[in-house]
């Protein structure tokens, strides 16, 4: 089966998101993959073409092949999972044909939400019995957390690269030394055999 691999860049910044649609060929899978830190809510809502004879599957799972959503023969719905640790995930759409037909391509719509983008705040609201300021505000305050916990998480990549930096200088350092060590080694060594040859060819005193 032909496997095509598109980048989605999902940020918690990205408001008012309309999704993406492809063309997914018959036998063939497309993922979507984006690195997400821990303790995140993902939300997502799917619809396929339709394609007499045929279906498509699709499966949502980690960098180790944990499976945390997954359904056969879709044709509209919703996924929600929350992210256990930082890792790379990936939700798939594949195409399933039976040998004897030919098959057609079909459309994928997919929007996805993450974060605080994904969550319900309409829900959230009655269940708390919120006015629409209070609610406003707790959005707002969801909104502050991301931005936060993201710039933490930056912050976070940025200290591992300057130790990473650091740790590649100190080798490049240590490694041209132990060159220049070597080279004036060899040099010496050659002065002292040339000295020595020419002594036994009697060339020199």
């Amino acid at each position: 089966m032909e496997v095509h691999y598109l980048v989605l860049l999902l940020s918690i910044f990205w408001r008012g998101c309309q999704g993406i649609m492809w063309s997914l060929a018959p036998n063939t899978q497309k993922c979507l993959k984006e690195e997400l830190h821990a303790n995140v809510l993902v939300a997502g809502e799917y619809e396929v073409g339709e394609a007499p004879g045929q279906r498509v599957d699709y499966i949502v799972r980690d960098s180790k092949g944990h499976i945390l959503s997954q359904k056969d023969s879709i044709n509209k719905g919703k996924f929600t999972f929350v992210t256990e640790t930082y890792d790379t995930f990936e939700v798939c759409f594949i195409s399933k044909v039976p040998p004897e037909r030919r098959g057609i391509s079909q459309e994928v719509f997919l929007n996805i939400k993450v974060g605080f983008e994904a969550k319900n705040y309409e829900g959230i609201g009655e269940a708390a019995k919120l006015k629409p300021m209070e609610l406003e505000l707790k959005r707002l305050e969801d909104l502050s957390e991301a931005i936060v916990q993201d710039f933490t998480l930056m912050r976070k990549r940025e200290e591992e690269m300057r130790d990473t930096n650091e740790s590649t200088n100190n080798r490049v350092l240590f490694f041209s030394i132990f060159s220049m060590v070597c080279l004036l080694g060899l040099a010496t060594w050659q002065v002292l055999y040339l000295r020595r040859y020419f002594k036994a060819k009697k060339l020199i005193e």
